[in-house]
């Protein structure tokens, strides 16, 4: 599938709730997703770095581009990769690479991992607007707004980088652990889709999307889930 074909079914939803987009971190845990039926796929950094034998943030581009590769040429359903910040490529190299990876769209953050705290909106915009250009209508391109991890949480700060980051080209938005109620004002702000994570005990991916997502991810929760029940077999076969 296209990147034009992934990018509509952003916009298509009506009753079906939100697009629902489970996060596979190798080429197994892709084609269990894909056979369930679910139309996308979008990989998380933390469960693709943990399968990797890394901390999240801390995998090493190179092995992260091949793992969603592998992930990619697993499936016959679209894939999105997140690229964390870009691992500070130029915005040619970044696309070339996400291209080569087969992956039809990408999560982009706007926050610095070594220092934790937020990039400058117009700096974040100018690298959006540079991708935008070299990728074209290649790579569905999800821009993260992270006031809510690292900023003051509040729905106007949210709203400003939105704005910039839809200026800039951006195909998505995703205000990652935003209030579920700032999910439709950033919708009706920006007139872009919006990308909500669904988290344990949390609203469920409908509810999300009666709150305003058009798009929803699980992080790495789903590789955690997974580790439990491999944890908990684990435990089973000790012998005492």
């Amino acid at each position: 599938m296209t990147a034009a074909a992934f990018r509509a079914l952003h916009r298509v939803r009506g009753a079906d709730g939100p697009l629902v987009l489970p996060g596979p971190w190798d080429a197994a845990s892709a084609r269990a997703f894909a056979d369930a039926g679910f139309p996308a796929l979008a990989t998380p950094s933390a469960g693709v770095s943990a399968s990797l034998g890394y901390a999240d943030g801390a995998a090493p581009p190179a092995e992260m581009f091949a793992a969603v590769a592998r992930i990619a040429r697993a499936v016959d359903v679209p894939v999105s990769a997140d690229i964390e910040d870009g691992y500070g490529l130029p915005a040619r190299e970044l696309v070339a690479r996400l291209l080569e990876t087969g992956a039809v769209g990408c999560n982009l953050e706007d926050s610095d991992r070594a220092g934790h705290g937020l990039k400058d909106p117009r700096e974040q915009a100018d690298r959006l607007a540079e991708i935008r250009a070299e990728a074209g209508d290649a790579l569905v391109v999800n821009a993260r707004v992270d006031t809510f991890l690292w900023g003051d949480r509040d729905l106007t700060s949210a709203l400003a980088r939105a704005r910039l980051y839809a200026e800039a080209g951006a195909d998505c938005l995703f205000p990652i652990v935003a209030p579920p109620e700032f999910l439709a004002p950033i919708a009706a702000e920006t007139g872009l889709p919006v990308n909500a994570l669904a988290q344990p005990g949390g609203l469920t991916p409908r509810e999300l999307g009666a709150r305003g997502a058009s798009r929803v991810t699980f992080g790495g929760g789903l590789h955690r889930s997974a580790m439990a029940v491999v944890e908990r077999i684990a435990a089973g076969l000790r012998v005492t």
